[in-house]
Parts: structure tokens; C-alpha cells; sequence
């Protein structure tokens, strides 16, 4: 018998809806059946691809007994936290304060008003490993209701007394405090810090479990294109090649997994993330464009073609998951015995290829075998004394067979949600990609994804949706959906010269400074004003898996003041940043984007305007070879002028300013103008010269 979960849109709730447990999902239906009835609320958090909410549900969510004191003594609320992240900040709070750490499955325990009085993460059904069974746990906590209610009722408003002053509230340096002396301090310690943590064995930060830190590795190769130093680009190559060598990337489809186990980037756990692919894929491009590795390149190429050849939605949306676990087992789709690779290589193939990835007949991981690349194929191709580029070709045959002979497998449960925040960062990836590599078959794949957005996740009053699947959006928008789309919109813009995306990118920060904006402290809450009440308002500045939503907002407003000239928009983003001035300072690793963000703060980046002549030079052609040079510090815009040499009339009116009185004289086919703030240079005339300027770096008083 079905639950209340049947009719829910999110894999991970209808991955549920068959339990024993009388699950609900958050609403008012099981909020006033709680009141009523005066029970405890089991708020059970959780996601479709998290390899220990699988377990627990199987071991408990599946047991009749442990169901039977669920239903008996609780209501029980089961939550998808990429569906209602604003609650999973809240209660893994809470968690973190009674436990010390966090993590999924989370298990909370709440009164019927919603506040939390204990909690913790994945409980065995019986007492297991030091740890309380759950059987016990829920006992436990249905007797201390009976008995000691009034004790559990003050536990609880502590607790959200803490919460509020924690998370709730906003912390904002002193005015004065944001200047060119605080952001120097800032980057220079977390230049240092990032360096002290770097591992120069295996690359990377810190120690297992190892996560990509995209944001980090793109803070570091920004500093690295105006600051050259010799320990930050080994840290940067490092990393990238041993994360692109490891088992943490899909050799045969593509890909990166959400992190590894092992300091050697060789286990991972197995599940993809669509954010984690969007992040790398901007990490490993300018990677390429910092260092012309091309493996780099292949990187990008082969992940990108992984999220249009299996997570891209008929109608353009890009979906959010892949399972760790296939047929019950973590990493089964993937993973490969050295007889399998034989019958589908032939002996003499399947020799060259199980010396390149590292495939043994005992195998890496439970017996079988992870594929990485223990040296490189430059290292091999030496070694066996034959060309590097025939080798390549011949591994390039072996992974396009083995991966037609994994197909038929049973693949891992894909989460085809469509998340706007998510979406939003793919599609500034895409878009980027699409340009420097220039392929416009990434390009069309990110305008065709904001085309989706823009008609399936609107409400009927012009404000923003937070997910879409199977034909329904639902979820009021938070901050990072609109932070992050006004931040892809006006990539894609920068990208394709269309005016659209521009007033697409000011509408949307136009809605969240109107309905996100803490008035009186400065920053963005996570929540709209309009949004549900919660036991607490959230205003998250950390920058972790993903950017928090302050920074990317501060971060966009930036860019859209640097072309615009709005002064609003302008103080409203050192404003935020002066909210966030203590995280930056206690925690460089908490804080990536932000550090992008204050670099672009004080960098005196450079606005360019290209005006081109569309006979003598492409514009798709102008953008790939200027995109193509890492200068992070340059916002350019390309433009094609008409037959008189003006720009064409569609230019948005935001952008007047830059391109009043500018134009193209019958002399030249292409012009550059450099400014910075209001002030420019003289124009620079023909393709090489601009170029050279690019590649320059040069400091704005040269």
C-alpha cells in the first residue's frame, strides 16, 4: 500500500512511497496532524543519489517493526534537501550543534511546532558499531515525550534560540571596515592558507575524504594570471592532473564523481552531481586556457558530452543526479574485472589498456577494478617505446568499446529533476565552453536550457520556480536560483552579444534585491520575504560544494555594474561583501567564491567592447580567439557594427554608455576600447593587436 509520498514529484520521496512508515511530506497536512494528535515530528532528510540513505531506508524505512513505533508514536516527514534546501540548512544546523557533524540520511526530531530537540544522521536498526540501534533511539524518544516533556520543551527553544543567533541573524563588519587594505589581507592569507593545506603528493586540499574545490582551483589560476608563482601553478596542475588521472573521473563516459574516499583521488563515491560537473568543467577551462594542457581540454569536452549524452531532459533542462548504487551494490555500473575488459578488448588490446588504467586480476576496489591512470600516457608511450599519438588513438578505440559494452548494464537511478540553481551553473559552463572551445554545439545547449527555464519555471505573477520534473514546477525560487541565473544569463549574453539575456540577468537581480535583501544589515537571505515561515530565517555567506547565494549575488552585481554603471548595484555588492568580511577571514575553504569575488572587487578589472565587421572576421570566430586567452580580470562584449560601422541598434539601453559615439571607421575591420570604470583608453585597431594586449596582463598604468 502506497503512502502519502506517491503523489510527490521528487525521486527521492517516490523512492519511499512504498514503506511501511505513513510518511508525509512537508506541509500543512502533517504539521496539524502532529498538532492535533500532539506528537513528536520524525523529519527524515535525505537525497536520491546518498548511498546511506539508501541503507537506512532498506534497514529501517522497509523493517514493519521499526514502522510500527513510527507510525504509533510519530508523525513521520520525509524531506528531499535538494527539493527544500531552505529546511536542510535549518535542521543540519541543529544537527551539527547536538552531534558535532553532519551529514544524509539527517534524522531530526521536532515538536509539533517545528522546533528541533535531538537529532543526529544514519542510526543501524538495532545497536551496532558503538552506535544506539533506531528501534532504541525511537523508543527513547517517545518515552521522554510522555515523561519529561517539559524538559525537551526548553531543549527545544535553546536550541532555536541558538539557531537564530547562529544562522538567523546577521553578522556585518563594521562600517569602514571593507577596503583595499582589508581585501589584500584577505587574499594574500587565503593564497597562503590554500597553499599550507594543498597535498603535493596527490594534489588537492586537505585529507580524505577529497573533495574538487572547483571555486578554490578558480580563485587560485585568477591570482595566478596577474600574480605568476611557481608553487601556486604546481598546486593548480596538480590537482587538476591527478583529479583528471583518477577513479574520481568517469574514463569511459565522462564525468567526475562527488569525491573520493582516498587521498589519491583513486575510490570514489560513485554518485554525480550535476553542480560538481557544472564547477569542474569552468575549473578545468581555465585550466586550459591558463596552461594550454590539452588533456584539460579533453576533460571538458567528454564531460560536457557525458551531461548532453545522459542528463539533459528532450526539452532542454539539465537533470540532477546519478546514483552511487546499482543493483543494491555502490559502484557496480562502473567498475570492471580484468576478464571482462579482455572479452570485450581481444588479449593484445586489452594488455595495452590494463597497463594504462591500472587494471589488475585482483583489482582496486571489493575485487574488481576502478579505472585511473596510475602515469600518464606520455609517461607510458615512452616507456613502451611507441608514439604518444598512436597510443592515444588506440586507448581512445578501447574506452569508446568498453563504454558500448557498459551500456546495456543497469544503470544507476538517475534523478531527473530539473533544479533552476543547478541548471543556472551548467549553463554558464556550457556556454563558456561553447566559445573557447568554439563548439556551438555547447552554446546552443545552454541557450536551449535558458529558453526552458525561462518558459516552464516561472509562477503566474513573474517570479521564479525552484524544481520541474515531468511537466510540473513547483517551490517558490531561493536565492541561489536567482544569484545563480542572473549570473548565467549574463554569461550567456557575454557569450552570444543577444540583449535578451542581459535583461533577463537585471530583471532577476532586480526581483532579489526586492524580495531577498536583509534592508537593515546588508547581504541576501536564503528565503524570499514572501516565502513559508520557518523556525528561522537563513542568511548562508559559507561557500562549500556549491557558492552560498551572497556571494554569487555580490558577485553578479559586480558584473552587471561594471557594464551598466548602476552605482545601486554597485553598493549593494560591497555591502554583501562587508557581510561576509569574518567568514573570509576565519576560513579561506569556506570561502572560494567569495575570494573570486573580492579579487574582482579591487582587481581594477577592465571592461571590453570588440566592434567587428562581420565580412572581414566572424563574430563566433572573434570571440573563440579572444575567450580562448585566460584574463580573468577582462569583461569583453563582442559586437558586430553595421555597414556604416555603428553597432547595431539592438544594443540593450543599460549598456548605451559604452557604446554611444564608438564605431568602426571604413579604415579597419575591428576596434577594441578598454575602460575601466568611466575612464578609457585610445582605441586599439586589428586582430593581433588585440590579442597581444590580452595576452599581456598588463597592469592598467602600462
Amino acid at each position: 500500500m502506497q503512502n502519502r509520498l506517491a503523489g510527490s514529484t521528487s525521486p527521492y520521496l517516490l523512492q519511499h512511497q512504498d514503506n511501511p512508515v505513513d510518511w508525509y511530506p512537508w506541509g500543512d497536512e502533517a504539521l496539524q496532524k502532529a498538532a492535533q494528535e500532539d506528537k513528536p515530528i520524525f523529519l527524515s532528510i535525505g537525497y536520491s543519489a546518498c548511498h546511506w540513505c539508501h541503507v537506512m531506508e532498506h534497514e529501517s524505512f522497509e523493517n514493519p517493526h521499526i514502522a510500527a513505533i513510527l507510525n504509533e508514536y510519530f508523525v513521520s516527514i520525509k524531506v528531499d534537501r535538494e527539493q527544500r534546501p531552505d529546511l536542510d540548512q535549518i535542521y543540519m544546523q541543529v544537527v551539527q550543534m547536538l552531534t558535532g557533524s553532519g551529514g544524509w540520511p539527517m534524522s531530526v526530531f521536532l515538536t509539533p511546532a517545528t522546533k528541533p530537540f535531538y537529532g543526529g544522521t544514519y542510526w543501524p536498526p538495532e545497536n551496532r558499531w558503538g552506535r544506539p540501534g533506531f528501534a532504541s533511539v525511537l523508543k527513547s524518544v517517545a518515552d521522554a515525550w510522555k515523561t519529561k516533556r517539559q524538559a525537551i520543551l526548553e531543549q527545544s527553544e535553546e536550541l532555536v534560540s541558538h539557531l537564530q543567533k547562529s544562522i538567523g541573524a546577521s553578522v556585518k563588519s563594521d562600517r569602514g571596515e571593507w577596503n583595499t587594505e582589508v581585501a589584500t589581507s584577505i587574499i594574500t592569507n587565503a593564497d597562503a592558507t590554500l597553499l599550507q593545506v594543498f597535498d603535493s603528493s596527490y594534489g588537492g586540499f586537505g585529507n580524505a575524504p577529497k573533495f574538487p574545490h572547483a571555486s578554490d582551483l578558480r580563485y587560485l589560476m585568477r591570482r595566478q594570471s596577474v600574480a605568476p608563482n611557481p608553487s601556486r601553478l604546481f598546486a593548480i596542475t596538480k590537482t587538476l592532473d591527478c583529479m583528471a588521472a583518477g577513479g574520481i573521473y568517469d574514463h569511459l563516459g565522462g564525468g567526475f564523481a562527488r569525491y573520493s574516499v582516498d587521498e589519491r583521488w583513486l575510490v570514489p563515491h560513485f554518485e554525480k552531481m550535476l553542480y560538481d560537473n557544472a564547477l569542474l568543467v569552468s575549473a578545468y577551462l581555465d585550466g586550459y586556457r591558463l596552461t594550454k594542457n590539452l588533456n584539460y581540454l579533453s576533460v571538458v569536452r567528454e564531460t560536457l558530452d557525458y551531461v548532453l549524452r545522459d542528463m539533459t531532459d528532450p526539452l532542454g533542462g539539465f537533470y540532477s543526479a546519478e546514483d552511487a548504487d546499482s543493483e543494491g551494490e555502490e559502484g557496480k555500473f562502473y567498475v570492471w574485472s580484468q576478464a571482462e575488459i579482455v572479452k570485450v578488448l581481444g588479449s593484445e588490446s586489452a594488455l595495452v589498456f590494463c597497463e594504462a588504467y591500472g587494471v589488475t586480476r585482483t583489482g582496486n576496489f571489493e575485487g574488481h577494478n576502478i579505472l585511473h591512470l596510475p602515469q600518464s600516457i606520455e609517461a607510458l608511450a615512452a616507456r613502451r617505446g611507441e608514439a604518444e599519438e598512436i597510443l592515444r588513438r588506440e586507448l581512445s578505440n578501447c574506452r569508446q568499446k568498453l563504454l558500448a559494452a557498459r551500456a546495456p548494464r543497469i544503470r544507476p537511478l538517475r534523478d531527473d529533476k530539473v533544479l533552476v540553481s543547478w541548471n543556472a551553473l551548467m549553463i554558464s559552463a556550457m556556454a563558456e565552453a561553447g566559445i573557447v572551445l568554439g563548439e556551438p554545439r555547447y552554446l546552443e545547449a545552454a541557450q536551449r536550457c535558458a529558453e526552458f527555464l525561462i518558459n516552464h519555471l516561472r509562477d503566474n505573477r513573474g517570479g521564479w520556480l525552484h524544481v520541474w520534473r515531468e511537466g510540473r514546477a513547483e517551490i517558490g525560487a531561493f536565492l541561489d536560483d536567482y544569484a545563480y541565473l542572473a549570473t548565467a544569463m549574463l554569461q550567456l549574453w557575454e557569450c552570444d552579444g543577444d540583449t535578451r539575456w542581459l535583461k533577463e540577468s537585471m530583471a532577476l537581480v532586480d526581483q532579489m534585491i526586492h524580495r531577498f535583501s536583509d534592508k537593515s544589515s546588508g547581504g541576501f537571505y536564503f528565503t524570499a520575504e514572501d516565502s513559508e515561515p520557518l523556525i528561522t530565517r537563513v542568511k548562508d555567506s559559507h561557500d562549500g560544494s556549491v557558492p552560498s547565494g551572497n556571494s554569487m549575488a555580490a558577485g553578479v552585481l559586480l558584473r552587471l555594474a561594471q557594464w551598466t554603471l548602476r552605482e545601486d548595484y554597485h553598493r549593494i555588492a560591497e555591502t554583501t561583501i562587508e557581510t561576509s568580511i569574518d567568514v573570509m577571514k576565519r576560513s579561506s575553504m569556506a570561502a572560494g567564491q567569495w575570494l573570486i569575488v573580492v579579487d574582482e572587487a579591487v582587481g581594477n578589472d577592465e571592461t571590453w567592447v570588440v566592434l567587428v565587421r562581420e565580412s572581414a572576421h566572424p563574430v563566433k570566430t572573434v570571440r573563440t580567439q579572444l575567450q580562448s586567452v585566460f584574463n580573468p580580470s577582462v569583461k569583453m562584449l563582442v559586437v558586430p557594427v553595421d555597414l556604416d560601422g555603428w553597432p547595431a541598434e539592438s544594443s540593450h539601453p543599460s549598456i548605451h554608455s559604452w557604446l554611444e559615439h564608438r564605431n568602426l571607421d571604413p579604415a579597419h575591420d575591428i576596434v577594441l576600447y578598454v575602460c575601466q570604470g568611466t575612464t578609457c583608453l585610445p582605441p586599439i585597431f586589428g586582430i593581433d593587436a588585440i590579442i597581444k594586449r590580452l595576452q599581456s596582463r598588463s597592469d592598467w598604468s602600462n
